[in-house]
């Protein structure tokens, strides 16, 4: 397990942005807890546009992960970065336009969190 963590983190520090379509579709659908939890923590560390929605605005991946160790580890991942600008940006469009209930509500709580924590 430990050479798969090590891949997870060479593609989440991999500047090219196919590295971000891999980990979203073998990382964050693996069956294994451990590889959902290290690829949503890569995919947060990258800290882009686009692996940040991945973890925040899916069904199933990062936040939404039905496993709660893989939503805390997205947290704390989260609450770690130095600019969440992005990660606030993307709450907040999910908030907005995301047609499922239970994501937004999601959404909405991680907010609140990184609201308090500043």
């Amino acid at each position: 397990m430990r050479e798969v963590k090590n891949i997870i983190e060479a593609l989440g520090k991999h500047s090219d942005n196919e590295a971000v379509a891999v980990l979203e579709k073998l990382g964050t659908n693996s069956k294994s807890e451990e590889v959902r939890l290290s690829t949503a923590r890569a995919l947060v560390q990258r800290n882009t546009h686009e692996s940040l929605k991945i973890v925040l605005m899916n069904e199933g991946k990062g936040i939404n992960d039905m496993n709660s160790q893989v939503f805390e580890e997205t947290i704390n991942e989260i609450l770690k970065l130095e600019d969440k600008t992005e990660v606030m940006k993307i709450l907040e469009d999910t908030i907005k336009l995301n047609s499922n209930e239970q994501i937004r509500n999601k959404a909405s709580q991680v907010k609140l969190v990184l609201s308090a924590s500043e």
